[in-house]
């Protein structure tokens, strides 16, 4: 793939085999975040997890204070008192019954996360086929299957974030924009880090995290120094 001359310009600052503290990492990703537009500044961490394993299987959800900078659709699936609750906390979609052939038939996905009440989870289970790829399916782990349904969409709507193993053990996450100054960022980052190193599992032997990367939606990546941060 060859990068246009604002990205080697970027890259060229950025020394491969160095391994960055956070602040100088942060620094150097805003840095080379030279697009037209609003760049995503990601996290991806590699794991020592096998997620095969149950036990090892890591996935759930952070607050981030200072949001991802994105606005996020939401759709709740909920009747009665508990779908006028999510009404009045902002979801921009909510129902029941109705939406499953909307979005099974008709391909309707202008959703970004999806919450459901438990007693809804029998109807929202016949969708597991179209939002488990998608990554959109609701989970209690994530807070997205709650009777709470108020804090889950304020929680959405202020920042939350999930994180997940994917089938690489890696956990790929937005941490806001590189319009954010680097004291968000890193208060953001901080945030994910404590909560990745609390769902530690107890069976994993050897290192947890393996490597640590922050990179904006079109830059180059920043490898971080682990040892500072992994217990």
């Amino acid at each position: 793939m060859k990068h246009g001359k604002k990205y080697v310009e970027a890259a060229s600052k950025i020394d491969k085999a160095t391994l960055y503290d956070t602040a100088d990492a942060i620094k150097l990703v805003k840095e080379s975040a030279v697009a037209k537009f609003d760049e995503t500044v990601e996290c991806h961490i590699r794991t020592g997890c096998d997620g095969r394993h149950a036990d090892q299987q890591i996935r759930g959800a952070v607050v981030l204070p200072h949001g991802t900078g994105k606005s996020v659709r939401v759709l709740v699936f909920a009747k009665g008192d508990k779908a006028d609750e999510a009404t009045a906390a902002g979801a921009e979609f909510v129902g029941g019954e109705e939406l499953i052939p909307k979005i099974q038939n008709e391909n309707w996905f202008e959703f970004d996360v999806v919450v459901a009440t438990p007693d809804m989870m029998g109807v929202v289970g016949r969708l597991g086929r179209v939002l488990g790829p998608k990554g959109l399916m609701p989970n209690p782990k994530a807070g997205t299957v709650t009777m709470d349904v108020t804090k889950a969409v304020s929680d959405i709507k202020a920042g939350k974030i999930e994180y997940r193993l994917d089938k690489s053990n890696i956990i790929h996450v937005p941490i806001g924009k590189a319009s954010f100054s680097e004291d968000q960022l890193a208060e953001n980052f901080q945030t994910l880090i404590d909560a990745i190193n609390k769902v530690k599992p107890s069976t994993l032997k050897g290192q947890y995290m393996k490597s640590v990367v922050l990179t904006s939606t079109m830059g180059p990546g920043v490898k971080l120094n682990v040892s500072k941060f992994s217990n």
